[in-house]
């Protein structure tokens, strides 16, 4: 769910400003997994721009103390998540950890990074959630631990019905900061798009799901 319809638009605008998310209907980017696509998303972007980098943090801590999660302490998910992550854990004075994709091949094999503890409430931070997968990921190895998993909040998500089912499945609460629907809408309300342009970002979505 988005944390806040406003700050949801509000998001979505600086996104698009700062060209963290590209929409090109025309020119199809190509995504790691081969899809051809009319939107990219590069949220690190966000990071180069301290005003915005604060926008995030604050709304980001408000979410959290609002959804009531309590947390005790937070883990970025790696890469995207993790200065996200500190500079909330920064914000609320809590402890702060890492998650790796797997377990590290050497050395004493952390898939975690940094130090939690049995019990202990944690709110998992991401940047982009698409199928959910590797974000979940991250979820099992802190619950793997003896963690509380209290949420995640994330920058986007593309609001893909096969992530919806994963966190509902994995008793996970996910809250954005903005969305896919948002997005397209605040690109047609600045006149980023057309509506023609509209239709093919909704399309593409659906033929997603």
């Amino acid at each position: 769910m988005i944390y806040n319809k406003d700050i949801a638009l509000k998001t979505a605008e600086l996104l698009l400003k700062i060209k963290a998310v590209k929409l090109n209907p025309k020119d199809l980017f190509t995504w790691a997994s081969g899809i051809k696509s009319p939107i990219y998303c590069d949220n690190r972007i966000t990071l180069s721009y301290p005003e915005i980098r604060t926008f995030i943090r604050q709304n980001f801590v408000r979410a959290i103390q609002e959804n009531n999660f309590e947390a005790e302490a937070i883990a970025g998910v790696a890469t995207g998540g993790i200065a996200h992550g500190v500079l909330i854990a920064q914000e609320l004075g809590l402890p702060f950890a890492y998650v790796r994709p797997d377990k590290k091949e050497h050395g004493l094999s952390n898939q975690i990074e940094g130090e939690v503890r049995q019990g202990q409430r944690v709110v998992v931070v991401e940047d982009l959630i698409s199928t959910g997968g590797s974000s979940l990921n991250a979820v099992q190895a802190l619950r793997d631990a003896g963690c509380n998993l209290k949420g995640m909040v994330a920058i986007f998500s593309y609001n893909l019905q096969k992530a919806e089912k994963a966190f509902k499945d994995a008793e996970c609460m996910l809250v954005t900061l903005t969305d896919y629907d948002h997005l397209v809408m605040k690109a047609l309300e600045i006149g980023y798009i057309t509506d023609a342009d509209a239709k093919v970002l909704q399309d593409f979505k659906k033929a997603l799901r």
